[in-house]
């Protein structure tokens, strides 16, 4: 006899990302070229520095336990780089180490909330924030991010929050923003701080874009007066260092936090492995030049992919502040074919070509508010990215195909 599994495991949905991912390299499998723009992880290879330091720590025997909020060096090399970087006095005690920033959102939910606590979410959002809350038994309450104001927070929706939900008692912030691009500015981020200072609210400031700002720089709510006492900002070396598959990440908050953090990481995972974090000081100390090398390079790839997408009919886009990603308005092309984003998304890895597909992400995978967009990044060569928006540009003139490939997804229907 089996078990009986929770309601929550039940109702769990991964992050689409890697559900497309499986069918794109299942497809690869077979024999199709699929051009990936579907997953948020860099095409460079980890920096150089961190690359030989993490060897060389796996030579020396750095692969036992060490203490569970991380190595002191990586602590201290960290609190001194953030200060220099983003202006804000820390020190160690202000930071705690995880393996990437995803592990945090889960942390963050059991530190600040109880059942029925009310949860303020922008979205579209990281698909990852609603079951990291709902494990809680808390309540997301989503306010929309729009295209025409450039998917900044709306001040408005977090003051009708304050006001509406006597347990109000979180907001998720992220910025630069996953899948939209969009930046808070710094008057957002210190309108944000007057509404919240004082009151019970936690803010989690997911910034993991902090290196992809492009137009002035990255602006961390931890800088407004008061907030490092109500905000856990948590950061990862997956895309500034491209070391995604290193899991390596942290949280800066004020000691009491980064103390209750450091006992969750404990009865959790344990530690992060010596040799990642070791890899960590390295990247921090000594790979800064070749690391914003490679942001320009990946502004560079925005730029021509948000160039070549304003070539294609019913396509409407406009240049992120942020990020790598390009999240395009493609609804008058859903509507025309009455078909989800998604399964746009899906007809262009599956159904419009035998031999060729674009793997990408239809706006729904970040929620409702994302319907009617899509998601590409940039992580492909530059010749590959102007491929995949000319297969594009035919794939949606192919209309028998669309309607084809609908008969056989009805899932897909608008």
């Amino acid at each position: 006899m089996s078990v009986t599994f929770s309601r929550f495991s039940e109702g769990l949905q991964s992050e689409k990302a890697f559900d497309v991912l499986a069918v794109a390299h299942t497809l690869k499998a077979r024999g199709k070229e699929v051009i990936e723009l579907q997953i948020g992880d860099s095409p460079f290879p980890t920096t150089k520095h961190a690359r030989e330091a993490g060897l060389a720590a796996i030579v020396a025997g750095q692969t036992h336990y060490c203490p569970s909020p991380g190595l002191p060096a990586l602590r201290q090399t960290l609190a001194s780089n953030y200060t220099r970087e983003f202006g804000v006095a820390i020190g160690p005690e202000n930071i705690v180490i995880g393996p990437g920033a995803k592990l945090f959102e889960q942390y963050f939910c059991e530190l600040f909330l109880e059942p029925g606590d009310r949860v303020l979410v922008f979205s579209p959002h990281f698909p990852t924030y609603q079951p990291n809350i709902e494990r809680r038994g808390a309540v997301v309450v989503t306010a929309p991010l729009r295209q025409e104001q450039a998917f900044r927070p709306d001040l408005a929706a977090i003051e009708q929050f304050l006001d509406s939900h006597p347990r109000a008692r979180a907001i998720f912030l992220n910025s630069p923003h996953n899948p939209t691009g969009g930046v808070a500015t710094s008057d957002d981020l210190a309108a944000l701080a007057r509404l919240i200072r004082g009151r019970d609210v936690a803010v989690f400031s997911d910034e993991p874009y902090c290196h992809m700002v492009w137009h002035g720089r990255h602006e961390t709510l931890l800088a407004q007066p008061g907030m490092l006492e109500q905000t856990v900002a948590c950061y990862t070396f997956s895309k500034s260092y491209s070391m995604s598959g290193w899991r390596l990440g942290y949280a800066v908050c004020q000691p009491r936090t980064a103390e209750l953090l450091g006992k969750m990481v404990n009865t959790t995972l344990s530690c992060v492995p010596p040799f990642v974090q070791l890899a960590g000081v390295a990247a921090i100390e000594h790979d800064a030049a070749e690391r914003d090398e490679i942001m320009a390079q990946f502004r560079r790839k925005v730029e021509l992919l948000v160039a070549a997408l304003k070539t294609v009919p019913g396509v409407q886009v406009e240049m992120p502040a942020g990020t790598f990603y390009v999240f395009p308005n493609v609804e008058i092309i859903c509507r025309q074919y009455g078909i989800t984003s998604h399964g746009l998304a899906m007809y262009l890895l599956e159904g419009a070509d035998e031999q060729l597909g674009i793997a990408c992400l239809g706006g729904e995978c970040f929620g409702p508010a994302g319907a009617g967009f899509l998601r590409f990044s940039c992580a492909e060569p530059d010749e590959r990215l102007i491929r995949a928006i000319d297969f594009l540009r035919d794939a949606i003139e192919r209309s028998e195909r669309v309607a084809r490939y609908l008969d056989q997804h009805a899932e897909y229907r608008r």
